[in-house]
């Protein structure tokens, strides 16, 4: 049997997300996690990287070295590198945590299938809260009538590139399955016009620096709710990584998300 500690790497080490992983892995192994570091592989290597992945010796592994050498594989890097990671990872028979956003319906398809070979966790948001806000989303939607609208606000940095975000997408098809309605038939993120009964709607806020933010309300005639997760820090994402990594430790092939990880299934 074999009694090593689970060896974690993570992809695009050098990258502000790559960064905050790292240093939520280092803090969970100080904690007593069963768990030890990889390495970490990067495309491009930031100046002072190696000061701020706190090891001088942290020296990034290339892709291939670091599928090898670790037990399971941690990604948030780009949509058009989630190919060549599935295929790495089929190959060397690692299990993948995915928090990759702005992916096509392609590439979530790719997804399930490698979770016929290999255990993998996906979420758009690793947030414990925001998956405690996606069960309470599906309850409500299920609970409410189509008298109520449903609209999802969202609010992220200037930076960001998809829109909606992966998050508030998530957030939507939580609603319409709640409402037992498919998104893609009801998504309407065009508000010019009537609202049509039924849709789900979605606004989209960016600027300066603000990580994540999150509301999906519910319009009735006399009376609304809004459930709301605000995102303080980037690290809440990197410890739901984290969590959702150790916990894939034994695991069946499949294809999980972080509300199994949570117990929220």
């Amino acid at each position: 049997m074999n009694t090593s500690p689970f060896a974690i790497g993570i992809t695009g080490i050098s990258g502000r997300m790559g960064q905050a992983l790292r240093r939520s892995l280092t803090a969970a192994i100080e904690s007593g996690a069963p768990a030890s570091y990889a390495g970490g592989s990067s495309r491009t290597i930031a100046p002072n990287a190696a000061a701020a992945l706190n090891d001088a010796k942290d020296a990034p592994l290339t892709t291939d070295a670091l599928f090898t050498a670790a037990d399971c594989i941690i990604d948030f890097t780009k949509p058009e590198a989630l190919e060549h990671h599935l295929s790495l990872a089929i190959r060397h028979k690692k299990s993948l945590v995915i928090g990759t956003t702005g992916l096509t319906i392609a590439q979530e398809s790719a997804i399930e299938s490698a979770a016929a070979h290999i255990p993998i966790v996906y979420a758009a948001n690793m947030s414990i809260g925001v998956n405690i806000l996606l069960a309470l989303v599906e309850k409500t939607a299920a609970i409410l009538d189509a008298g109520f609208d449903i609209e999802i606000v969202e609010t992220h940095h200037k930076h960001k590139i998809d829109a909606p975000s992966g998050t508030a997408i998530a957030l939507g098809k939580a609603a319409a399955k709640g409402r037992d309605i498919d998104l893609s038939s009801h998504m309407a993120t065009e508000r010019s016009g009537v609202r049509n009964k039924g849709d789900i709607g979605f606004a989209v806020l960016r600027g300066g620096d603000v990580i994540g933010e999150h509301t999906v309300g519910f319009y009735g005639p006399h009376e609304r709710i809004e459930l709301t997760h605000k995102a303080g820090d980037r690290s809440l994402f990197a410890e739901g990584a984290i969590k959702a990594a150790l916990w894939l430790n034994g695991k069946d092939n499949g294809l999980y998300t972080m509300r199994d990880v949570l117990g929220l299934a």
